[in-house]
């Protein structure tokens, strides 16, 4: 869903399955936490999903298929409806109810999920918003009237309702591939949803007098029954979106005759409820390039002032989907075109609906961005396996299976600003876009906003740059999360959140996990290696319901990349990225002195045995039968063989010189050679938390440039400070970290270092002529004299 308005306060929402906690097993180091491995937070790997991120041999999922027939009362704003489920149980468990979601009841003001928000006085208001607070409260009349649940044989099915959830008790137990048939009568009252809110509803146009339908969450929904959570039957507060099961449809809706209708999958009736001449044009457009007008401006502005009472009834079909939305109204302009995705030669009817408001901006651009989004998705994903893509103008951002609702209308005189051009774009590449993420792979929105918002949002912004390269995209380029990650804690959430209670709701579902796959692909990854991993992850989960652990286990396992660093920081921490630059130390070779000759002083080296005697040693001695090699063999008993058991005496206490050998100093040649070089050695600090690469930009005297990345493993021995030295033979002017700002990077003061700065230091290092024969080392590994030098013996 394209969020306009993201700043909710809810109560907190318990959930006891996927933790966001960040574990470390060493907090209080200054290295061996953000490299930790997930192991200690991810679920522990089982039949259904296997450790490399695939599903499991023994995977599963359940299925319901819908047959249902609706009818619009325009004049009531009511729709009554009746469904008959089949619903098939593939998993291993045997059922005694069953769970489904009546969204409808959220515009109740007394079945509702009751997720209340605190509220204040307010400075100002007015005279309409003003009302005396009704105690009790009074039914607002919203929400699903249940009129009938039947199983097959028409005999009553025992129902609760609680809240926004409808659980069915079932006579038997289903079993293991067993189904289910039942049926379900309902009605309710359709809300204004421009005064309202909400997802669906009607919008009213008091200047022509019609609506403009949307019709979602419109009848009872199967919930999600799972392998790693059971039943997903968390309430619906108006924000988490929705869990579903995968099935096929057949939906017949009786409108007024004069509405066109536009819904999931496709219509089985076209000859019934069109005109001969937009039946042509339809036909027409099954094969044209460019879009062309199904239902006219014309007939669109002549529809509005004739409202019909007679109906007509339009027959959909959709398979092999999660969900099913639909719209009418009379003011519709209607256009399409063919779309051929390249990856499986499926050909796609790319359609629009849009009243007159929106001409001047959807007869040009809706249609084929949603072309676009569809081909430029299945590059990145998996091909558009469906037959209809399509965007309605209905003054919000929604979507669903095959049928989204945008934004985009002109002003009064037909022009537009930039502004609203933009955004028309991005709210139809983004709501088409949901078709991949979660229509297809179908992530648990309820639960994990992000698998939903944030993927899509990633894959909008590679859109958008294939649309646009002077695109504003305003998700996804680092630089654009770096507001929010400024925030105090207090006001951060990790990814890892439930839906309900993110405060900052768009940044943390939406752009920060767009953000964080935009650097794992341009800066950490590499685009050949993440895009060939993110592929996989579609292909594997397309059709499925993937958990975050899925995703994680495998962008690794398809990349050959450890990257529970970056999912730790970014996903279940709440740090910013904020690298320093320290300090810049320039040194110099001194190329005219030589190393004299020196003597050290050191002591010899004790004996390495133990002070004292352990266990096995005692026994392997007393035992007669064990006879010890050193003691059978004569030639293997040394120097130490003797110094071990004391036969060999030698002063530990006394100091032994020895002497180092005069460094070669370098030659002219040498010299010539070495002249210009200089040291930098560049001193980094971790201020923010979250490590990231190190990418710098090295600007020289000559006005050259030159570049370097160190991979964020740089920190894993010290996630604190860090410290680079190069080398180079000209003089440096200044150094630029994150000169492109890929890496969200919250203060850039402190990533520049100049040559006239205050934070250099210089130095000067002794460089000589190595030696080309290969020397003892004097001293020993201990850094003593070792006891066979002090000696004098070598054997």
């Amino acid at each position: 869903m394209k969020l306009k308005v993201v700043m909710l306060s809810l109560s907190v929402f318990a959930y006891t399955g996927f933790t966001a906690q960040n574990i470390q097993n060493n907090p209080g180091s200054n290295h061996g936490n953000k490299f930790e491995q997930l192991g200690t937070i991810l679920p522990t790997p089982n039949i259904y999903r296997t450790a490399s991120g695939a599903p499991g041999h023994g995977y599963w999922q359940n299925r319901a298929d819908y047959n249902i027939t609706a009818y619009l009362d325009e004049d009531k704003k009511n729709l009554k409806g009746s469904e008959t489920i089949t619903y098939y149980n593939n998993s291993p468990d045997e059922l005694d109810y069953i769970w489904l979601q009546l969204d409808e009841n959220e515009h109740s003001n007394i079945r509702n999920a009751g997720y209340g928000a605190s509220s204040v006085l307010p400075s100002s208001t007015t005279d309409q918003q003003l009302k005396a607070t009704e105690l009790p409260v009074k039914d607002n009349g919203y929400g699903v009237n249940l009129e009938k649940v039947t199983d097959a044989s028409g005999n009553p099915l025992k129902y609760i309702v609680n809240k926004t959830m409808m659980r069915i008790d079932l006579p038997k137990v289903l079993k293991k591939g067993e189904k289910l048939v039942f049926t379900i009568d309902w009605n309710y009252n359709i809300s204004n949803r421009i005064k309202m809110g909400g997802r669906g509803g009607y919008e009213n146009f008091p200047e022509d007098g019609n609506d403009l339908f949307t019709m979602t969450q419109w009848y009872p929904r199967m919930c999600v029954y799972s392998d790693f959570q059971g039943w997903q039957n968390h309430q619906f507060t108006g924000r988490g979106e929705f869990a579903l099961v995968f099935g096929d449809f057949k939906v017949s809706m009786n409108v007024p005759a004069d509405h066109i209708v536009g819904g999931t999958g496709e219509c089985k009736n076209y000859d019934q409820v069109l005109t001969s001449d937009q039946l042509s044009r339809y036909r027409k457009a099954e094969s044209a390039n460019e879009p062309i007008e199904i239902v006219t401006l014309d007939e669109a502005k002549k529809a509005e002032k004739n409202h019909s009472k007679q109906r007509k009834t339009w027959v959909f079909e959709a398979n092999n989907v999660r969900d099913f939305a639909w719209t009418s109204s009379r003011k519709f302009v209607w256009d399409g075109m063919q779309v051929t995705i390249p990856e499986n030669n499926n050909k796609v009817m790319a359609m629009s609906f849009y009243p007159k408001e929106s001409y001047g901006l959807y007869r040009k651009f809706s249609t084929k961005a949603v072309a676009h989004t569809i081909k430029t998705y299945s590059e990145f994903t998996i091909p558009y396996p469906y037959p209809v893509a399509q965007s309605v103008e209905a003054s919000n951002g929604m979507e669903y299976p095959m049928i989204c609702f945008n934004f985009g209308r002109t002003e009064k005189d037909g022009t537009y600003s930039e502004g609203t051009k933009n955004g028309m774009i991005g709210v139809i590449i983004h709501e088409v876009g949901h078709n991949f993420f979660p229509m297809i792979i179908n992530s648990d929105e309820r639960q994990w906003a992000w698998m939903d918002e944030g993927l899509n949002t990633f894959t909008e912004y590679l859109t958008e740059e294939k649309w646009d390269n002077k695109f504003p995209s305003k998700r996804g380029p680092a630089w654009t999360i770096v507001d929010y990650m400024k925030l105090p804690k207090d006001q951060l959430e990790p990814i890892m959140s439930n839906s309900e209670n993110i405060v900052q709701y768009g940044p943390n579902a939406y752009s920060k996990p767009a953000t964080g796959l935009n650097i794992l692909r341009e800066t950490i990854m590499g685009r050949e290696l993440f895009d060939k991993a993110f592929k996989t992850y579609a292909k594997r989960w397309a059709f499925k319901h993937p958990e975050p652990a899925d995703l994680f286990r495998t962008m690794e396992d398809a990349s050959g990349e450890d990257l529970d660093w970056f999912w730790r920081g970014w996903f279940y921490g709440t740090d910013p990225v904020d690298i320093a630059i320290d300090k810049v130390t320039v040194a110099t070779p001194d190329l005219e002195t030589a190393k004299a000759a020196s003597e050290k002083k050191y002591q010899v080296e004790s004996p390495l045995v133990n002070s004292f005697e352990d266990i096995s040693k005692i026994r392997n001695r007393e035992d007669k039968n064990i006879t010890f090699y050193v003691d059978k063999d004569k030639d293997l008993q040394d120097f130490y063989y003797r110094y071990d058991r004391g036969q060999e005496k030698i002063d530990t206490h006394k100091e032994y010189i020895t002497k180092t050998e005069a460094s070669t100093p370098l030659d002219a040649k040498d010299k010539e050679k070495f002249k210009n070089l200089t040291a930098y050695q560049i001193d980094f600090t971790n201020k923010g938390g979250l490590i990231m690469p190190i990418i710098l930009e090295f600007t020289f005297e000559d006005g050259s440039k030159s570049y370097d990345k160190s991979s964020a493993q740089i920190w894993r021995l010290n996630e604190q400070k860090v410290s680079k030295t190069y080398y180079f033979d000209k003089k440096l002017v200044s150094i630029q970290l994150d000169p492109m700002k890929e890496t969200a990077d919250i203060d850039t003061s402190n990533n520049f270092w100049s040559s006239t700065g205050s934070n250099s230091g210089t130095s000067k290092f002794q460089l000589f002529k190595q030696k080309q024969e290969a020397g003892s080392v004097r001293g020993g590994a201990s850094g003593k004299v070792n006891p066979m030098q002090a000696s004098g013996k070598k054997s």
